[in-house]
Protein backbone atom coordinates (compact mmCIF):
# COMPACT_ATOMS: atom_id res chain seq x y z
CA UNK A 1 0.00 0.00 0.00
CA UNK A 2 1.48 3.36 -1.03
CA UNK A 3 1.80 6.12 1.53
CA UNK A 4 -0.66 8.92 0.61
CA UNK A 5 1.84 11.53 1.83
CA UNK A 6 5.18 10.57 0.22
CA UNK A 7 4.11 7.76 -2.18
CA UNK A 8 6.59 5.36 -0.60
CA UNK A 9 5.53 1.76 -1.24
CA UNK A 10 6.64 0.22 2.05
CA UNK A 11 4.00 0.69 4.75
CA UNK A 12 3.52 -1.30 7.92
CA UNK A 13 0.17 -2.40 9.39
CA UNK A 14 -0.01 -1.33 13.03
CA UNK A 15 -3.57 -2.37 13.89
CA UNK A 16 -6.39 -4.31 12.19
CA UNK A 17 -10.04 -4.18 13.29
CA UNK A 18 -13.45 -5.03 11.90
CA UNK A 19 -15.57 -1.89 11.43
CA UNK A 20 -18.54 -1.25 13.72
CA UNK A 21 -20.98 -2.27 10.95
CA UNK A 22 -18.99 -5.45 10.31
CA UNK A 23 -18.79 -4.80 6.57
CA UNK A 24 -15.18 -3.62 6.35
CA UNK A 25 -11.72 -4.15 7.78
CA UNK A 26 -10.02 -1.03 9.15
CA UNK A 27 -6.22 -0.95 9.14
CA UNK A 28 -3.95 1.64 10.74
CA UNK A 29 -0.72 1.92 8.79
CA UNK A 30 2.62 3.68 9.19
CA UNK A 31 4.92 4.72 6.39
CA UNK A 32 8.46 3.35 6.67
CA UNK A 33 9.94 6.47 5.02
CA UNK A 34 8.07 9.56 6.34
CA UNK A 35 6.74 7.88 9.52
CA UNK A 36 3.23 9.32 9.01
CA UNK A 37 0.18 7.26 9.92
CA UNK A 38 -2.99 6.71 7.92
CA UNK A 39 -6.06 4.47 7.83
CA UNK A 40 -7.24 2.17 5.05
CA UNK A 41 -10.46 0.19 4.68
CA UNK A 42 -11.10 -3.07 2.87
CA UNK A 43 -14.64 -3.74 1.68
CA UNK A 44 -16.23 -6.48 -0.38
CA UNK A 45 -17.22 -5.26 -3.81
CA UNK A 46 -20.14 -7.19 -5.24
CA UNK A 47 -21.02 -6.48 -8.83
CA UNK A 48 -24.43 -7.53 -10.05
CA UNK A 49 -24.44 -8.48 -13.72
CA UNK A 50 -25.84 -6.11 -16.34
CA UNK A 51 -29.26 -6.98 -17.71
CA UNK A 52 -29.56 -7.47 -21.46
CA UNK A 53 -33.07 -6.61 -22.61
CA UNK A 54 -34.94 -8.25 -25.50
CA UNK A 55 -34.09 -5.32 -27.79
CA UNK A 56 -30.36 -5.81 -27.06
CA UNK A 57 -29.92 -2.76 -24.84
CA UNK A 58 -28.07 -3.15 -21.56
CA UNK A 59 -29.01 -1.69 -18.20
CA UNK A 60 -27.87 -1.95 -14.62
CA UNK A 61 -29.63 -4.49 -12.43
CA UNK A 62 -32.01 -2.86 -9.96
CA UNK A 63 -33.48 -4.70 -7.01
CA UNK A 64 -36.48 -2.35 -7.02
CA UNK A 65 -37.62 -3.61 -10.44
CA UNK A 66 -37.40 -7.21 -9.26
CA UNK A 67 -39.33 -6.38 -6.09
CA UNK A 68 -41.97 -4.54 -8.11
CA UNK A 69 -42.51 -7.53 -10.40
CA UNK A 70 -42.84 -9.93 -7.49
CA UNK A 71 -45.17 -7.63 -5.56
CA UNK A 72 -47.38 -7.11 -8.60
CA UNK A 73 -47.76 -10.85 -9.10
CA UNK A 74 -48.33 -11.38 -5.36
CA UNK A 75 -50.81 -8.52 -4.99
CA UNK A 76 -53.66 -9.48 -2.63
CA UNK A 77 -52.14 -12.93 -2.08
CA UNK A 78 -51.42 -14.36 1.40
CA UNK A 79 -47.63 -14.26 1.17
CA UNK A 80 -45.66 -12.66 4.02
CA UNK A 81 -43.14 -9.90 3.34
CA UNK A 82 -40.22 -11.95 4.75
CA UNK A 83 -40.99 -14.68 2.18
CA UNK A 84 -40.80 -12.08 -0.62
CA UNK A 85 -37.50 -10.78 0.79
CA UNK A 86 -36.14 -14.32 0.90
CA UNK A 87 -37.20 -14.90 -2.73
CA UNK A 88 -35.44 -11.70 -3.81
CA UNK A 89 -32.31 -12.68 -1.87
CA UNK A 90 -32.37 -16.12 -3.50
CA UNK A 91 -32.66 -14.65 -7.00
CA UNK A 92 -29.89 -12.12 -6.35
CA UNK A 93 -27.64 -14.83 -4.93
CA UNK A 94 -28.14 -16.90 -8.08
CA UNK A 95 -27.30 -13.86 -10.22
CA UNK A 96 -24.12 -13.18 -8.23
CA UNK A 97 -22.96 -16.79 -8.15
CA UNK A 98 -23.63 -17.29 -11.85
CA UNK A 99 -20.34 -15.51 -12.49
CA UNK A 100 -21.80 -13.84 -15.56
CA UNK A 101 -21.17 -10.19 -16.31
CA UNK A 102 -24.40 -9.96 -18.31
CA UNK A 103 -27.67 -11.87 -18.03
CA UNK A 104 -30.69 -11.77 -20.29
CA UNK A 105 -34.08 -10.73 -18.98
CA UNK A 106 -35.32 -14.23 -19.82
CA UNK A 107 -32.93 -15.76 -17.31
CA UNK A 108 -34.17 -13.43 -14.57
CA UNK A 109 -37.76 -14.17 -15.59
CA UNK A 110 -37.17 -17.90 -15.19
CA UNK A 111 -35.68 -17.34 -11.72
CA UNK A 112 -38.72 -15.25 -10.76
CA UNK A 113 -41.06 -17.97 -12.03
CA UNK A 114 -39.25 -20.60 -9.94
CA UNK A 115 -39.62 -18.50 -6.80
CA UNK A 116 -43.27 -17.64 -7.49
CA UNK A 117 -44.12 -21.29 -8.10
CA UNK A 118 -42.64 -22.04 -4.68
CA UNK A 119 -44.45 -19.14 -2.97
CA UNK A 120 -47.93 -19.06 -4.53
CA UNK A 121 -49.47 -20.83 -7.53
CA UNK A 122 -51.89 -18.02 -8.35
CA UNK A 123 -49.06 -15.47 -8.40
CA UNK A 124 -47.07 -17.86 -10.58
CA UNK A 125 -49.92 -18.06 -13.13
CA UNK A 126 -50.33 -14.25 -13.07
CA UNK A 127 -46.64 -13.70 -13.76
CA UNK A 128 -46.44 -16.49 -16.34
CA UNK A 129 -49.40 -15.09 -18.28
CA UNK A 130 -47.56 -11.82 -18.82
CA UNK A 131 -44.02 -13.22 -19.02
CA UNK A 132 -44.90 -15.96 -21.50
CA UNK A 133 -47.37 -13.68 -23.28
CA UNK A 134 -50.40 -16.00 -23.14
CA UNK A 135 -52.67 -15.27 -26.07
CA UNK A 136 -55.60 -17.59 -25.47
CA UNK A 137 -57.43 -19.61 -22.86
CA UNK A 138 -55.69 -22.86 -23.83
CA UNK A 139 -52.31 -21.49 -22.71
CA UNK A 140 -53.81 -20.53 -19.34
CA UNK A 141 -55.34 -23.98 -18.99
CA UNK A 142 -52.03 -25.66 -19.82
CA UNK A 143 -50.18 -23.57 -17.21
CA UNK A 144 -52.83 -24.32 -14.58
CA UNK A 145 -52.72 -28.03 -15.43
CA UNK A 146 -48.93 -27.98 -15.10
CA UNK A 147 -49.14 -26.47 -11.62
CA UNK A 148 -51.91 -28.92 -10.69
CA UNK A 149 -49.82 -31.90 -11.81
CA UNK A 150 -46.87 -30.78 -9.71
CA UNK A 151 -49.08 -30.52 -6.61
CA UNK A 152 -50.46 -34.05 -7.14
CA UNK A 153 -47.15 -35.79 -7.81
CA UNK A 154 -45.01 -36.56 -4.72
CA UNK A 155 -41.94 -34.40 -4.45
CA UNK A 156 -38.51 -36.01 -4.48
CA UNK A 157 -36.08 -34.99 -1.78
Amino acid sequence: MKCPFCQHEDTQVLDTRVSEEGDAIRRRRRCGKCDKRFTTYERIELMMPYVVKKNGSRTEYTSAKLRGSLELALRKRPVAAPAVDAAIASIEEKLLTSGKREVETGYIGELVMQELKRLDNVAYIRFASVYKNFEDLVEFQNAIAEVGQERKSPRKS
